[in-house]
């Protein structure tokens, strides 16, 4: 519930008596609501003088509704009360995926990746007809594991946020649902481009036993599968879920005080190939603050390792960091002094430097030039 005024305490715009609900990410009349809203506690009342920077800028606000308007770079106050709120979580970074917590969960545990986790659901089209059903009606809980394909993205994004016990109401955008195509689903057909609308209460997981429970044997086997795993999704261009992959096998072979001399031989191999392939994900993700770090780590390992040297300088030049590029690939030719993708990238490391050396001295000359005038 909120009033507006202007300093003068005219009255620019009030909620009714009830109230307005909107999700924080879309914001609602003003900048300034949004972010108070956010520290807010059920209940709290808050008066509020705001900048015109959190209300309307330069270009005010007309008249509406019979009240005044906000002139061009006026303050404004206002009397803020939150009445309550539902829980929302933005799932993909796009806002894509958006879930509504209904009812919360117990604990702190969520599913992880290959976890065997029970849900029951509804799902809906945007004109309310329910395409798919499962769960319900004295059929066994829906089971599938995280993030193994099996069941769309956006529903296997949100799953994977959930405690045990939490309902929640998820929208997903047909990007992470069922695409541009078609489809024949359980109880309906669902268009193409359709929004889709999940209830989805999670009954249980159990999750993949952690490392510290293996025996070494165990956390091998375990690292060989996963960069199976990356490597079939590399392939197919899924670089996002082939560099999880990649990080779950070094996350198994990572701690080795209890490996054998030949199985620390076998865990470090898994550490630098799968770094090595991970990096490339990154790359390909322009991820390239990711890449560069992950490259350390691989160096950290095998401190003259070529390939580690050799990506590490490609990251560093998409970011522009050329002295850290030209000291890992002066490095890497030092050892390898033929390899023709390094002598390529050199090239290329040379002709960034003089074009930003060209591109410096010709502004220093400007400057010169005016303070000569």
């Amino acid at each position: 519930i909120y009033d507006v005024k202007l300093e003068d305490g005219s009255l620019v715009a009030k909620s009714s008596v009830d109230g307005v609900e909107f999700a924080l990410y879309d914001g609602h009349f003003c900048p300034a609501i949004e972010k108070s809203v956010y520290t807010m506690r059920k209940g709290e009342t808050a008066s509020l003088r705001v900048n015109p920077r959190y209300a309307f800028g330069s270009h005010g606000r007309s008249a509406q509704n019979g009240l005044s308007a906000v002139p061009p770079n006026a303050a404004i106050t206002i009397t803020l009360t939150l009445v309550a709120y539902k829980l929302y979580e933005i799932v993909t970074d796009d806002h894509l995926v958006i879930k509504k917590i209904t009812r919360c969960g117990e604990g702190f545990e969520k599913p992880n990746s290959g976890t065997t986790t029970q849900i029951r659901y509804i799902a809906k089209l945007s004109d309310g007809k329910i395409f798919e059903k499962k769960g319900y009606d004295g059929e066994d809980p829906f089971e599938f594991k995280v993030d193994e394909e099996q069941v769309i993205e956006g529903l296997d994004l949100a799953v994977s946020t959930m405690k045990r016990g939490e309902v929640a109401f998820i929208i997903i955008n047909h990007e992470y649902g069922f695409g541009e195509i078609e489809t024949n689903a359980q109880l309906g057909v669902v268009p193409a481009r359709s929004t889709l609308y999940y209830e989805v209460e999670i009954l249980g997981f159990t999750k993949v036993t952690e490392s510290w429970d293996m025996e070494p044997d165990e956390k091998l086997e375990y690292a060989a599968k996963r960069k199976e795993e990356g490597n079939a999704y590399f392939k197919a261009g899924k670089y996002q879920r082939a560099a999880l992959r990649y990080v779950m096998a070094t996350k198994y072979v990572e701690f080795d005080s209890t490996f054998s001399n030949e199985q620390k031989k076998l865990g470090k191999f898994f550490k630098v190939s799968c770094g090595l392939n991970n990096v490339v994900c990154k790359l390909k993700l322009k991820e390239f603050s990711e890449a560069a770090k992950l490259c350390s780590k691989v160096l950290e390992v095998e401190p003259s390792n070529v390939k580690a040297l050799f990506r590490r300088s490609q990251a560093y030049l998409e970011i522009f960091q050329l002295d850290q590029a030209e000291i890992d690939l002066k490095k890497a030719l030092d050892i390898d002094p033929n390899n023709g993708e390094l002598l390529r990238l050199f090239q290329r490391l040379k002709n960034l430097q003089s074009y930003y050396d060209n591109k410096e001295t010709k502004t220093y000359a400007k400057i010169i030039s005016k303070l000569k005038i």
